[in-house]
């Protein structure tokens, strides 16, 4: 039996004929929780900020168990903010921006920050729309029915989002690749799926796993696989000010974790 079939069987044989996908279509928490931790070395557990994914040992086999925590790692997700609230909420973040200004010595009147809160205001709304979508929005039909088992990858997608602890940017670029299981994502999804989550406030460990299991929720591959490499302000502009530093992470799920061959075929195009 060819590699690439074996691993769909080995993958599909995780999820038991018993359990059911949501009406949408999207997995249900319990079919995630299998195809991520495929492996039998995967671990999930709370960490206090939501369900993450760590290894076990080869001698303790792990399973994975579900936490009811996983919002914040992309396990079910929905819409934080209502683009209608929005609007109303504007009100209280200018004055709070007028505030700010004061309190750093500047004069909040004078012509040129005179409309400064309002800008910066709505700009806060943009960096962070994020919370008003979630995945169902954006897929819309560009899910196909499709016998196609090779490897798809999208790589050098830009990002931009906004460093949860200090309130700056990190930028950078994504790459994702995974094994279809039958069902094809439009590519421009893809880029969406990234949007989403980065328009929010975040850490970058997060983010790369929230990405992943959004791919999972969509179509269902056999395995997924997120790169994630980005330059932190909080490190060039404060802190150790270190202009060249540049972060990267990964989350590999089901046969990317499981095969090294499949992994290394995606690094090695991920690189090229």
């Amino acid at each position: 039996m060819p590699r690439i079939q074996q691993q769909r069987n080995d993958a599909m044989s995780s999820i038991t004929p018993n359990s059911s996908p949501l009406e949408n279509g999207f997995l249900n928490e319990e079919e995630k929780l299998k195809l991520a931790g495929t492996s039998p070395y995967a671990v999930h557990h709370n960490g206090g900020g939501g369900d993450v994914m760590v290894l076990g040992t080869r001698e303790t086999g792990s399973q994975p168990s579900t936490s009811k925590n996983s919002a914040s790692s992309g396990g079910s997700d929905k819409k934080i903010r209502d683009p209608l609230d929005a609007e109303k909420l504007l009100p209280g973040m200018v004055q709070s921006y007028k505030s700010l200004i004061a309190s750093v010595g500047e004069d909040p009147d004078r012509q040129g920050l005179k409309k400064t809160p309002e800008r910066a205001a709505k700009a806060l709304m943009f960096f962070t729309k994020g919370y008003e979508q979630k995945i169902e929005d954006v897929l819309n039909d560009a899910i196909f029915d499709e016998d196609h088992d090779e490897m798809v990858i999208v790589k050098d997608i830009e990002m931009f989002s906004l460093c949860e602890h200090h309130l700056v940017p990190f930028i950078g670029k994504v790459s994702i690749g995974y094994l279809p299981n039958k069902r094809l994502l439009g590519l421009s999804k893809v880029a969406r799926i990234v949007e989403i989550y980065s328009r929010r406030l975040q850490v970058q460990e997060r983010l790369t796993k929230q990405i992943a299991l959004a791919m999972v929720e969509a179509i269902s591959p056999m395995g997924v696989a997120v790169i994630v490499e980005a330059t932190h302000m909080c490190m060039v502009m404060r802190g150790v000010q270190k202009l060249n530093s540049k972060t990267i992470t990964s989350t590999m799920l089901g046969v990317f974790r499981d095969d090294p061959k499949t992994r290394e075929e995606f690094l090695s195009l991920v690189r090229s």
